[in-house]
């Protein structure tokens, strides 16, 4: 009997998970309340608050049912191992732009997460989480390219944290073009070959082609039209909250 019970509630659990991601994803996350995530799985209110605390806490554990299998490591059979760091980093990352563009579960919580979701009032806690996950993969990015200077793979005066934050824009901002339109290209065979581009061109030294930003360069930046109109705006917001 209580095997049972305790099946049951992980049904219940995983219906729950199922109904807020579809949800999430067809009416965004702010348009969809606990009763409805609550009638869309079968069950009362009263179940969802059994097993969440709110909508923030079922939020992310739906995040993580889908992105465990990224954050997992691959088998030893898989990864190069740790004498190929950068073969190591390219493969990891290909798995998530893998199952992106193939496992609807993934492909879903990203979309939900980039485009579904606006972090204010109760969700703005899932912000920090956010911010959280993209530091934790900078780091382990910044500690790949620190053992591949360590084992002569890459330039000594390479500077590991600018190219860990480098791979970051470069991989989310290729998973954000493609999910907004996926007919746009195509992310696996475009993805391998920009990844491999960048880490690739980390292991050789490359000159600047460009000379230093002159006085009068410097001095251009921000007086665009379009930008001294905004400056504009938000001096005279600045002025009217002194009265």
């Amino acid at each position: 009997m209580a095997r049972r019970t305790k099946q049951e509630a992980q049904e219940t659990r995983a219906r729950l998970l199922d109904a807020a991601e579809q949800l999430f994803h067809e009416r965004g996350v702010s348009r969809t309340s606990l009763q409805d995530i609550a009638q869309a799985a079968g069950v009362t209110r009263g179940a969802v608050y059994w097993h969440f605390e709110d909508k923030v806490q079922l939020f992310n554990a739906m995040m993580e049912r889908a992105t465990m299998p990224l954050e997992e490591d691959f088998e030893a059979s898989v990864s190069p191992g740790p004498d190929r760091p950068l073969d190591d980093l390219r493969l990891r990352l290909m798995n998530v732009m893998h199952c992106a563009a193939f496992n609807a579960r993934t492909r879903r919580a990203f979309e939900i997460a980039n485009t579904r979701v606006e972090f204010v009032g109760e969700m703005a806690t899932v912000r920090e989480r956010k911010v959280a996950a993209h530091r934790e993969w900078t780091g382990h990015n910044r500690e790949a390219f620190e053992r591949a200077k360590a084992l002569g793979q890459l330039p000594a005066e390479v500077d590991s944290q600018q190219a860990a934050i480098g791979l970051m824009a470069l991989v989310g901002g290729l998973l954000h073009h493609w999910m907004l339109d996926p007919e746009a290209f195509d992310l696996i065979e475009v993805g391998q070959a920009r990844l491999e581009h960048y880490l690739s061109s980390l292991t050789v030294a490359v000159p600047n082609r460009f000379a230093p930003l002159t006085a009068a360069e410097r001095g251009a930046l921000g007086r665009q039209p379009v930008c001294s109109a905004n400056r504009a705006e938000d001096d005279r917001g600045d002025d009217g909250d002194d009265h």
